[in-house]
């Protein structure tokens, strides 16, 4: 399949091959030829898998060679796309400009957190195409400096972080100054929970509903690991594993914004180029920090959940998550920014006792196991009570041993009673990497998928990993 296959029009073609796109992902595939034939749609799709594309190449094309209706007064938006986040909105105008080279359409892209004069100037002059954040998209509404009664088009990306922020309201009262007839709606969201099917039937006519990765999946091509640590020696770890390889690029994830900074401050003393990206930070903060991060002026960027939601970077190596999410989906958007279009990744979590439960929540919902293996030097004082439901097997340093099921299965306790089920019976190695999984294996039939292995299945062996252990997946 190419895109000269989709419908496109030329000058897109020409735009998209000076660009070296060739073949359409599956989002675009499904999307675009529904899209052109002026379908409303419901399309599940990620960070990563090309959306933009998906929503922008039909929208472009629309305002291409659709007629516009001439009436009085200053020129009206004919085509709305509301994104979450400021770095968001940036990027998907950033990428409808390139496509959109060998066409005229005027277009603007509105935010918070910057002046609203420039804007002002923009949207005074006349728009087909607006990009906008919902804060400041009311801010305009409530001003008058702009009339959105011309949209013929209306994307919502990445709905469900919308929702997520809080944007119901705002959303709703910029539906109410869109035109009901002859309008077409494109929404894009990662999941589908019951809020945006609820907005869909609001808003929507007879959607055409696509969903091109199953809902909380992971790219068979990322390595998921885990390194058990006491809380207070986190910092210490990461220095340490950044340490190893200065060069790469890699994304690290904080739960705070006053964290972040913190961190960010202490790898930057420490030698590392580290920047930080979260919502305290001013707009040319933010693009100045992704910026230097693109460019691999520094290697680290230390970010919040919402603040990297827009952050696309093409074969990004590794994310570390310094903090788990409290939700569990945000790993699967955390980590979905590495291991893209077919390359491989890593995707490495810190873990204290105190997220001991985050952990097992994340493992059921990937429905996976994670290989789990100590850092020498960095193993916990106390080994971490992963509790009865645990995330797999744990073998931990200094001969503390779980109970094994199969050969007798009469592997010493650990002093604190609390451990993991299932394995094959046999020796702990101290110091070897365990697994972490769902705690539903039995005995010595594990088929599940570890260390994003694909094809799942047994594997030993293979060399050794960070923990000095001998990487032993199947144990």
């Amino acid at each position: 399949m190419s895109f000269e296959n989709l419908g496109l029009a030329p000058f897109l073609l020409r735009a998209l091959a000076e660009q070296g796109y060739e073949n359409p992902t599956p989002i675009q595939e499904q999307a675009i030829p529904l899209a052109l034939d002026g379908h409303d749609l419901l399309a599940g799709a990620q960070t990563g898998t090309g959306k933009t594309a998906a929503f922008g190449l039909p929208l472009l094309q629309h305002l291409g060679t659709a007629p516009q209706s001439v009436g009085n007064g200053p020129r009206k938006p004919r085509a709305l796309i509301l994104a979450p986040t400021r770095e968001l909105a940036t990027q998907v105008h950033d990428s409808l400009r390139g496509y959109s080279k060998y066409l005229r359409i005027p277009s603007a892209c509105i935010y918070g957190g910057v002046g609203m004069g420039n804007q002002l100037d923009v949207l005074r002059r006349g728009v087909d195409l607006l990009v906008a954040c919902p804060g400041r998209l009311i801010d305009h509404l409530e001003r008058r400096s702009v009339d959105l009664s011309g949209i013929e088009i209306l994307v919502l990306d990445e709905a469900d972080r919308m929702l997520d922020m809080g944007f119901l309201p705002s959303i709703k009262r910029i539906l109410a100054k869109l035109p009901r007839q002859n309008r077409q709606t494109l929404l894009f969201s990662a999941t589908f929970e019951e809020s945006i099917k609820q907005l869909a039937l609001e808003f929507m006519h007879n959607p055409k509903q696509i969903q091109v990765t199953p809902q909380n999946t992971v790219a068979e091509t990322i390595t998921h690991r885990v390194h058990p640590v006491d809380g207070g020696r986190k910092r210490e770890l990461l220095l340490h594993l950044l340490a190893q390889d200065s060069r790469v690029q890699t994304l690290v994830f904080g739960r705070t914004k006053h964290g972040c900074d913190k961190l960010a401050t202490f790898l930057e003393k420490s030698g590392i180029k580290t920047a930080a990206i979260h919502g305290n930070k001013s707009q040319g903060q933010r693009l100045r920090a992704l910026g230097d991060f693109k460019a691999g002026r520094v290697t680290v960027l230390v970010a919040t959940d919402i603040a990297a939601r827009g952050i696309d970077i093409n074969e990004l190596p590794k994310v570390i998550n310094y903090d788990l999410p409290m939700v569990p989906e945000d790993y699967v958007h955390r980590i979905g920014r590495t291991g893209r279009n077919g390359s491989t990744g890593e995707a490495i979590s810190l873990v204290a006792q105190d997220e001991a439960k985050l952990l097992r929540q994340i493992v059921r919902l990937l429905d996976r196991d994670m290989d789990i293996r100590d850092v020498p030097g960095f193993e916990p004082q106390t080994p971490i009570r992963w509790g009865i439901s645990a995330p797999g097997k744990a073998e931990v340093p200094g001969g503390h041993k779980t109970p094994r099921r199969g050969n007798g299965g009469h592997g010493q306790r650990r002093s604190n009673g609390d451990a993991p089920r299932g394995g094959r019976g046999g020796q702990a190695k101290p110091g070897a990497p365990r697994a972490a999984g769902n705690g539903q294996r039995n005995g010595g039939n594990s088929q599940q998928r570890r260390d994003g292995h694909p094809g799942g299945g047994q594997r030993r062996g293979g060399g050794r990993g960070q923990g000095g252990g001998q990487s032993r997946t199947s144990a």
